[in-house]
Parts: structure tokens; sequence; C-alpha cells
């Protein structure tokens, strides 16, 4: 198979480590920030909602106007 010789048994395992240890750090990250996210970042969820919206409903504006 052509993706066997991309994927040995070596780097799979090293992908799987690679991964798990990743998401443990990202995770200790975000708790031990958490205050500053509270005080800096507060309702920063609802303003990229807000503007990610905006800006797809330009876009999808812009592709209905001029066509495809």
């Amino acid at each position: 198979m052509f993706l066997s010789a991309y994927f040995t048994t070596g780097r799979i395992i090293f992908m799987a480590f690679f991964i798990i240890a990743f998401i443990a750090l990202m995770i200790y990250s975000y708790k031990k920030d958490i205050k500053n996210h509270e005080r800096y970042y507060k309702n920063a969820g609802k303003k990229v909602l807000l503007y990610g919206g905006l800006i797809i409903a330009v876009f999808v504006a812009i592709r209905i106007i001029f066509g495809n």
C-alpha cells in the first residue's frame, strides 16, 4: 500500500505520544492561565462569533451578487 511506506510503526507510536503530550501541555497551560483569560479576554468568544459570522455573511453576499 502507498501510505504504509510513510506511516511505519515507529512513526505511528511517535505521533501518538506527541499528540498526547501536546494536548496535556495545552490543558496544563490553559489551567495555569485561567485567571488571565477571565481578566483580559472577557466576552472574547462572543466577539469572535460575531465578527466571524459577519465575515462569512459578507463573503456569501459577494458570492451571491457576483455569481461563481
